[in-house]
C-alpha cells in the first residue's frame, strides 16, 4: 500500500475488491500474517475448541438459559392479563361498576407484580451473562496471552504489534460473546417465536396468517444483508491492526520521527488510516440501515394489517377489542425473537471472525515443543558442541554453513566479521531462539533439542545491543531474571556493572521509575542496568551482543574488569565489532557469509596475517586518523 495514498483511494479499491468478492486478501500487506478467513473444516474445528473452552461453565450456562427460558414465558403471559382486563372487565357487560373496579384491583396488582418479577429475572439473567462473559473471556485471554509468548519469532514478528493487540482484545471481547448470540439468544427467541405463534394462532389463525405472510422476505433479506456485512467488519478490523502497529513504531521511534522531522507525515497516515476506517464503517451502516429500515416497515405493516382486519373481524364480531390489542402486543413480541435471531446471526458473524484469528493462534504450535523424553538441563557446562550446523531462515538461503566447533566450559570465544555474517544467528542458535536446519548443537553431548527449553533457557544471560528495559523501577529491571533477589543482591550486581553510584543519584534510588525502554535514562546508564541484570542472574552461558557499544571509555574501561571476571567462570560468547575489546578471547572466530574463514587466538591470528589481521588494521588505521584530525 503506497503511504502517500490518500483515505479516499484506499476506500475506492476496497470498494472495488469488495464488489469483485476479493476483500479477505484487499489489505493483507498492512496486516499480521494470520489467514484472514478459514474454510469450512478451520472454522468447525474453531468451533469445536469454543465448545471445549465453555465446557468448564456449562453449569453457569445452562442458569443463564433456564433463567433466560422463565423471563421469556413471563412475558407471554402479559398480553394474556391485559386481554382479560379488557374483555372480562372493562368491557364486560355481566359485571356491576363495583365489583369491575374489584377485579381491575386484583388484576392490575397481579399484572404489575408479574412485571416486577419478570424484570427481577431479566436484571439477575443479564448480571449473570456478563459474569460468564468475564470467566469465559479472562480464561481464555489468558491462554492466549501464554501462546503468544511462547509463539516462535518470526510468527510474532510477522504478526505485528497491532495484530497481537487487535487479538488480545477486540477479538477475545467479541469471541466470548459467542455463547449468548450462538447458543442462548437464539435458543430462547426459537422459543419465544414458538410460543408467540401458538397463541397467535389459537386467538385468531386468520389474523395470525395475514400478519405473518410478510415475515419470511425480510427474514431472508436479513440474513443476505448480514452474510454482505461480514467482509466489511473484517477488513476493519485488519486496518485497525496496521494502525495499531504503526502507532506503536511511531512512538518507539519518536525521537528518530522528530529528528527528520516526519511528525506532519506520520500524522496523515494515522488519519487517512482512521478516515478509511469511518469510510468502511459508513459502507457497512449503510447496508445495515436497509436491515433496520425493512424491520421498520415490517412492524408498522403488520400494525396495520392488525388494526384493519382486526377492526373488520372485530365489526363482524368475530374477535373482541381485547383479543385485537393482545394479538398486536403478540405480535411485536413475535417481531422481538425474529429480529435476535437475525441480529444473533449478524453478530455472530462478527464473533466467529474473532474467534478465528483467535483460535487460529491458539493451536499453532509452541515456539520449541519439548520431545515426549525431554531432559533437564545440566547445571554446569562442561562442553558446547557444534557439529555440522546449518541454519536457513528461507529455503535453499543457508546463513550459516557447515559449522563444527567444540567449546570446552568456561571458554570465551569471540564472533567477529563483517555485519550479515551471521554472528546474531550463531548466538540465536545458542540460545534456542532457532533450531539448526542440519547438524545440530551438543552440551555436554546431549542435542540441545532434548532438554526441556525452559531449563535449558535458565543456564542462559544475554547482553545485547540494543538494550530494552521495561517500564517499572531500576530494582525491578536488574532483578528481572531473578525476582526473588534480596536487596543486597541487586545492589552487588549494580556495583559490579558500575551502575551503582549513578542510581543513587537518582530522585528514588533504587525505586526510582526508569521509564518505557528506560527513556529517563541514557544509553550508558541502560546498557549498565542491562549487564547487572545478567550478572545477578548468574548465568552458565553468556551471551554478550556489543555488551560495552553504548559506553563511554571511562564507563567501558571500569566495567570491562567485571565482565573478565564474570567470563572467567562461564562459557561465554562475545559478538564485538571493536576488535580491541575480545583481544582476551580464548578462541576468535572470523565469520563470513555464515561460514567461519579463520579461527584462533589474538595473537595467532595476527601472526596468519589473514582477514582478521586486515580488520584489525583497518580499525588502528581509522583511529589513527580520527586522531590525527583531532590533532
Amino acid at each position: 500500500m503506497p503511504t502517500h495514498e490518500s483515505s479516499r483511494r484506499r476506500f475506492a479499491r476496497f470498494r472495488q475488491a469488495y464488489r469483485e468478492g476479493h476483500t479477505e486478501s484487499f489489505g493483507a500487506e498492512q496486516t499480521d500474517s494470520g489467514s484472514d478467513r478459514a474454510d469450512g473444516d478451520d472454522r468447525r474445528q474453531y468451533l469445536r475448541q469454543y465448545v471445549a473452552w465453555i465446557r468448564p461453565h456449562a453449569g453457569g450456562a445452562g442458569l443463564l438459559f433456564g433463567l433466560s427460558v422463565i423471563v421469556a414465558v413471563l412475558d407471554m403471559v402479559q398480553p394474556l392479563f391485559m386481554r382479560s382486563i379488557i374483555d372480562g372487565v372493562l368491557l364486560s357487560d355481566e359485571l356491576t361498576k363495583a365489583e369491575k373496579y374489584d377485579w381491575l384491583t386484583w388484576l392490575g396488582a397481579g399484572f404489575l407484580l408479574l412485571i416486577v418479577i419478570a424484570k427481577a429475572l431479566e436484571a439477575t439473567r443479564n448480571l449473570w451473562q456478563r459474569l460468564l462473559n468475564v470467566r469465559v473471556m479472562q480464561s481464555l485471554r489468558r491462554a492466549l496471552y501464554d501462546r503468544l509468548l511462547h509463539l516462535p519469532l518470526e510468527q510474532l514478528s510477522d504478526m505485528k504489534t497491532g495484530g497481537i493487540i487487535s487479538r488480545l482484545t477486540g477479538d477475545i471481547d467479541r469471541t466470548t460473546g459467542l455463547l449468548q448470540l450462538a447458543v442462548i439468544s437464539p435458543g430462547v427467541s426459537v422459543l419465544r417465536l414458538t410460543v408467540a405463534l401458538g397463541i397467535l394462532l389459537a386467538l385468531n389463525w386468520r389474523l395470525a396468517l395475514a400478519a405473518m405472510c410478510i415475515l419470511p422476505p425480510a427474514v431472508v433479506l436479513s440474513l443476505f444483508i448480514a452474510r454482505r456485512v461480514r467482509p466489511i467488519y473484517r477488513s476493519m478490523r485488519k486496518e485497525n491492526a496496521a494502525i495499531d502497529a504503526r502507532v506503536s513504531e511511531t512512538f518507539g521511534g519518536v525521537r528518530i520521527v522528530r529528528a527528520f522531522q516526519r511528525e506532519n507525515r506520520e500524522a496523515a497516515r494515522y488519519h487517512a488510516g482512521r478516515h478509511t476506517i469511518i469510510r468502511k464503517e459508513m459502507f457497512a451502516h449503510r447496508r445495515e440501515l436497509v436491515l433496520w429500515s425493512s424491520w421498520g416497515l415490517l412492524l408498522a405493516g403488520m400494525n396495520v394489517v392488525i388494526v384493519w382486519m382486526g377492526g373488520w373481524m372485530q365489526i363482524s364480531g368475530q374477535a373482541t377489542v381485547g383479543t385485537i390489542m393482545a394479538f398486536q402486543w403478540y405480535a411485536m413480541l413475535l417481531l422481538q425473537p425474529v429480529w435476535q435471531i437475525v441480529n444473533s446471526f449478524s453478530e455472530m458473524q462478527r464473533s466467529l471472525a474473532g474467534m478465528e484469528r483467535v483460535f487460529e493462534v491458539l493451536q499453532s504450535p509452541a515456539e520449541k515443543p519439548d520431545r515426549p523424553d525431554a531432559i533437564a538441563a545440566p547445571q554446569q557446562v562442561e562442553e558446547l558442541k557444534f557439529d555440522e550446523v546449518q541454519f536457513e531462515y528461507e529455503p535453499g538461503v543457508p546463513v550459516i554453513r557447515d559449522l563444527n566447533l567444540t567449546v570446552p566450559g568456561g571458554s570465551v570465544v569471540a564472533l567477529v566479521g563483517r555485519s550479515g555474517a551471521g554472528k546474531t544467528t550463531v548466538t540465536d542458535l545458542i540460545a534456542r531462539f532457532h533450531d539448526p536446519t542440519d547438524g545440530c548443537i551438543l552440551l555436554n553431548g546431549v542435542d540441545l533439542r532434548d532438554f526441556r527449553l525452559a531449563s535449558y533457557r535458565q543456564l542462559l544471560g544475554v547482553v545485547q545491543q540494543d538494550t530494552f528495559l521495561f517500564d517499572g523501577t531500576v530494582r525491578e529491571n536488574i532483578a528481572y531474571g531473578r525476582p526473588h533477589a534480596t536487596d543486597a543482591e541487586v545492589e552487588e550486581a549494580a556495583t559490579r556493572a558500575n551502575a551503582h553510584r549513578f542510581i543513587c543519584e537518582l530522585t528514588d534510588g533504587y525505586d526510582s521509575i526508569i521509564g518505557e525502554r528506560g527513556v529517563r535514562l541514557s544509553g550508558g546508564q541502560a546498557q549498565r542496568l542491562s549487564i547487572a541484570r545478567a550478572l545477578l542472574a548468574d548465568p552458565q552461558i553468556l551471551i554478550l551482543d556489543e555488551a560495552t557499544s553504548n559506553l563511554d571509555t571511562e564507563s567501558e574501561q571500569l566495567i570491562q574488569q567485571s565482565l573478565d571476571e564474570l567470563m572467567h567462570t562461564r562459557t561465554t560468547f562475545v559478538i564485538a565489532h571493536r576488535l580491541s575489546t575480545v583481544a582476551g578471547a580464548d578462541l576468535i572466530l572470523v565469520l563470513e557469509a555464515g561460514r567461519v574463514v579463520e579461527r584462533g587466538t589474538h595473537a595467532e591470528l595476527m601472526a596468519a596475517g589473514g582477514v582478521y589481521f586486515d580488520m584489525v588494521a583497518r580499525q588502528r588505521d581509522a583511529m589513527q586518523s580520527d586522531f590525527a584530525e583531532l590533532g
